[in-house]
């Protein structure tokens, strides 16, 4: 007999929902899991047509009506309404200045959502100056990751303009989000599967031995050698005390953007390849170390379902790579490319399993020393798909807010700009263990070394590092 909780089915949590719970008691404040973002669109608006079409949207989306209990043991579980009912505000900023209509937003991006039996979306519809209009989100981190939540904006625009655009086609049904957490328990449930996968990922921990890089090299490995007496120490502590957190955002153009996507068009890659190559990269000249690990995000959307289910399916390991100075950049890329396409098959695999085993095989004599400097996400949705091309030259524009918060030193997001197609690098930091000019430098060379790469994939490692 299924258990119930007014009325409706529940569900236990899967790993991705509880991977959030595991750095929760970290920060000070429930709000480290926010998402909030704003898109608009420089047109008039029906704002009562908007209005019904966010309705349609949570009516066709199980993912954004879930909410949480908990039993007598405090343990957490979900469950989904049948409806969103409440009033949908439109607050209209147009009469004052952009700045201070986000710095509202971003107000409104830290405050916590109540955990229990609460809704954990809030949308805002949003008039802003210069004739943009639009809507304002924010999602909670365990029913909503960046992908989901672009699906869903995307859907409501799509449902806006079927009803307001004559020729714009209804976008097609989305997947239903209970379908995939049954799969994602079942497999937990163990299995060959899950077997497999853990097989990977321990012979993965089992056959590296990276050395923690600092951004601006080797301060923090020999601050922690001095600490715990012990001059082969690999790890260090990246993180600070205060989870207090800032976002700098750096804008790559339209045009160098495109020779980045030309080249992983050319050669078969994607750009995290890329990415992961740049960074590394950076860390062997700044650290004079070959083995190195870096956090990586997988998004676990692999097919159509997956993609169209909500929810949030986010896994995150470390991404080891051993590369001497003299292999050549292309090379260096393949094999990451490979090393990706292993961790894809695996990535249902529990993260804190994956850390468990590793403080087992190699233990460490403080629980927050790391090898991993910093977190890549890289976000390849944008919102200029197909449907959408067919408005002509509306122009529209997309925001990201911090929720103010973070228990990582740094986590890069990298993703596409609405207005030209360049890359935003987003980079969340915690201001106490990272500065804006740690970042600044990082980033000039990790652009540096990609460019370099992708302008002559046959010069080693070594040489690209001479020649930045």
């Amino acid at each position: 007999m299924m258990r119930k909780h007014k009325g409706y089915p529940v569900y236990p949590l899967t790993v991705a929902q509880k991977f959030h719970l595991f750095y929760l008691p970290f920060c000070p404040s429930a709000a480290v899991l926010n998402i909030g973002t704003r898109l608009t669109i420089q047109t008039e608006i029906d704002w009562p047509l908007l209005k019904e079409c966010i309705y349609k949207a949570y009516d066709r989306c199980e993912a954004m009506r879930v909410r949480f209990a908990k039993d007598k043991e405090g343990n957490c579980y979900q469950y989904i309404v049948d409806k969103e009912e409440r009033d949908i505000e439109l607050v209209d900023f147009s009469k004052g200045t952009l700045e201070e209509a986000d710095k509202v937003m971003q107000q409104w991006t830290t405050v916590p959502f109540p955990l229990e039996d609460s809704p954990l979306t809030r949308i805002v519809m949003i008039a802003l100056p210069d004739g943009y209009n639009g809507l304002y989100f924010l999602g909670h981190h365990m029913i909503v990751d960046a992908q989901s939540l672009i699906t869903f904006l995307k859907d409501i625009i799509e449902l806006y303009c079927h009803q307001k655009y004559e020729g714009v086609p209804a976008p097609k049904e989305m997947a239903s989000y209970i379908e995939q957490v049954q799969r994602d328990l079942a497999y937990e449930a163990g299995g060959k599967a899950q077997q497999k996968d853990a097989e990977f990922f321990q012979k993965e921990i089992e056959a590296s031995h990276p050395t923690y890089c600092g951004l601006r090299g080797t301060g923090k490995l020999e601050a922690a050698r001095a600490m715990f007496h012990n001059p082969e120490l690999r790890s260090a502590f990246n993180a600070s005390d205060d989870t207090a957190s800032a976002l700098d955002i750096f804008h790559l153009e339209g045009e160098p953007t495109k020779r980045l996507m030309d080249f992983c068009e050319q050669y078969h890659v994607s750009l995290v390849c890329l990415l992961l190559m740049g960074m590394r990269t950076y860390f062997q000249k700044m650290n004079g170390v070959d083995c190195i690990s870096i956090n990586t995000a997988i998004a676990r959307r692999a097919t159509l379902k997956e993609k169209k289910s909500g929810g949030t399916r986010i896994h995150s390991f470390p991404f080891c790579t051993d590369f001497g100075q003299d292999v050549k950049f292309i090379d260096a890329i393949y094999a990451i490319r490979d090393k990706q396409n292993e961790y894809f098959r695996h990535a249902n695999y529990d993260p804190t399993a994956y850390f468990a085993y590793r403080a087992k095989v190699d233990p460490q004599p403080h629980a927050g020393l790391t090898y991993e400097p910093i977190s890549l996400t890289y976000q390849p949705l944008t919102l200029k798909e197909k449907g959408l091309d067919k408005l002509g030259d509306i122009r529209y524009t997309t925001k990201w807010f911090p929720n103010g918060m973070t228990p990582q030193a740094v986590y890069l997001t990298v993703m596409h700009r609405p207005e030209d197609n360049g890359l935003d690098f987003n980079f969340e930091h915690q201001i106490k263990a990272v500065s804006r000019e740690d970042l600044e430098y990082f980033y000039y060379y990790l652009c540096k070394i990609m460019f370099k790469g992708v302008e002559k994939p046959d010069l080693s490692i070594g040489e690209i590092i001479k020649l930045v």
